[in-house]
């Protein structure tokens, strides 16, 4: 006979918190959504930490280098979806780490033998309006020159005008000598009011660039995530198949975190690929792994070497493996579960191992429900899909701008990988949905309203920490009646909230 567990399987929207005291301490401006992301050992430092709990969904309809530049400066992280070619992805995430370095590679350069007709060009393909032009055209060949879009006019200049004859040449160039620090670098990109500086070394070849607008932007997004380097923090999905490759190639790119993406990450399949990792990288490789719903699915992922593990199967907007298949469990007691077999583990072995809460969120107070049931951060597609920077259309449907939005189980994007059940077959039935979702506009206006909810709703706790939040907070389970009472009723609402 099969096991029966005895609890129902709940939802977020069956729960609600109790208030705590409000101490004079407990104000928005002092709450803390600071987060580990990888496992640590007890009375050590995560390797890396988050400045808000969110990261963006491993999908096609959500995170692609544009969302990832987006969130990281506003202190979170995405995971540039795998379901694409192995260079595609890893392009992907050689844009993020070369976005803002401080100390920019240079990604677009000409010779002065090309014409304005290949600027245009280049700068429409890589989107940099700022070319090297070196002796050979590559990114460390001797400088020549720059051009940016200052020094030509499109629509009065002729097309095959060549690059030499508008170029800005080398000796009108003010640059920095390799070796320079930052703080100096943009010291004399302000003395000389530039735009951006080149950096060369003893034989004048280019090495780097230094913008203003990448010190402008860090005081603009204070809470920015970057590595040693400053270099925006990127993660990346693998799956199960092509993962001695994609892995291999992600590395080299720069990828800072990876994450098995699967529906269902209690498989050996995970195994062999946390494995492999471990053996080929050691501890150096971070990588998380999911999705589970129960103690022994976490510990067997914790035993595999996962840095973190994802929770949640069949509860996303778009998902619909529990209609096809069955399987699954109710978010919140997924996540109870899960969080109190990570604190035991932590106990006996001094090692805390975060966990993700992957699906089910609906409105901006269950974010707060998630974290403080023992989610060190949560990962959301449907929240990010329907802002300017994820990588679908927006469009006019019925009057209302929505954008597109659509499952990695979906026929439309075809990521058998994702529900791989070993063996040679395809994907056979959806486990996904294509849709669409309401158009909200840029990320950091709505992000900004989400956070001050959840800081607001933290300091009605009585907390200013998530570690805090998840010691102290009182939570309660809510009948279908107080539900309905929890929402305006019994008036005429005049126009529609927020």
């Amino acid at each position: 006979m099969a096991q029966f567990l005895p609890e129902a399987s709940r939802t977020f929207s069956e729960y609600l918190l109790i208030p705590g005291l409000t101490t004079k301490e407990c104000v928005p401006n002092l709450v803390s959504l600071k987060t580990p992301i990888v496992k640590y050992e007890k009375g050590k430092e995560a390797a890396i930490h988050i400045n808000i709990p969110f990261v963006s969904a491993i999908m096609q309809s959500v995170s692609d280098h544009n969302m990832a530049i987006a969130l990281a400066k506003n202190g979170g992280l995405s995971f540039i979806f795998g379901s694409q070619t192995i260079d595609e992805q890893v392009e992907m995430v050689r844009k993020v780490k070369n976005y803002k370095s401080g100390f920019v590679v240079s990604s677009a350069n000409l010779t002065p033998e090309n014409t304005l007709e290949d600027v245009i060009a280049l700068k429409q393909k890589t989107g940099f309006s700022t070319i090297g032009i070196t002796h050979d055209g590559s990114s460390n060949g001797r400088l020549l020159g720059i051009v940016t879009g200052r020094d030509y006019r499109v629509t009065r200049d002729n097309l095959s005008l060549k690059v030499k004859e508008f170029m800005t040449p080398f000796e009108k160039l003010i640059c920095g000598d390799y070796g320079v620090s930052l703080n100096e670098a943009n010291d004399i990109i302000w003395e000389h009011k530039l735009n951006s500086l080149p950096i060369i070394d003893k034989n004048k070849n280019l090495c780097f660039f230094v913008f203003r607008k990448d010190y402008e932007s860090h005081k603009e997004y204070p809470l920015e995530i970057s590595d040693e380097h400053k270099r925006l923090i990127v993660g990346a999905g693998i799956n199960t198949r092509d993962y001695k490759e994609r892995v291999t190639k992600l590395v080299e790119a720069g990828a800072d975190i990876l994450c098995i993406d699967s529906s269902d990450g209690f498989s050996v399949w995970q195994k062999e690929t946390l494995d492999f990792i471990r053996k080929t990288y050691g501890e150096k490789v971070k990588v998380g792994a999911g999705n589970v719903v129960d103690k022994d699915g976490f510990l067997y992922l914790a035993e595999a070497g996962a840095d973190f593990i994802k929770v949640g199967v069949g509860g996303g907007s778009i998902c619909i493996t529990r209609e096809q298949k069955g399987i699954g469990r109710g978010q919140a007691t997924a996540l109870i579960e899960v969080a109190e077999a990570r604190d035991e583990y932590f106990k006996k072995t001094g090692t805390y191992i975060p966990i993700c809460s992957d699906g089910g969120i609906v409105q901006d107070y269950h974010m707060v429900l998630a974290l403080a049931m023992g989610a060190d951060f949560i990962m959301m597609g449907r929240y990010f899909a329907r802002f300017d920077e994820s990588p679908t259309r927006k469009m006019m449907v019925n009057g209302n701008y929505v954008k597109e939005y659509w499952g990695e189980g979906s026929n439309r994007a075809r990521n058998w990988q994702r529900y791989d059940m070993g063996g040679d077959d395809n994907l056979k039935f959806e486990e996904g949905v294509d849709s669409f979702v309401p158009y909200a506009g840029k990320l950091k206006d709505n992000l900004d309203i989400t956070i001050g909810k959840v800081k607001s709703t933290m300091c009605s706790c009585g907390v200013t920490s998530l570690q805090s939040l998840k010691e102290n907070a009182k939570i309660t389970l809510v009948s279908s009646t107080s539900i309905i009472e929890g929402g305006a009723h019994d008036v005429i609402v005049k126009e529609a909230r927020n």
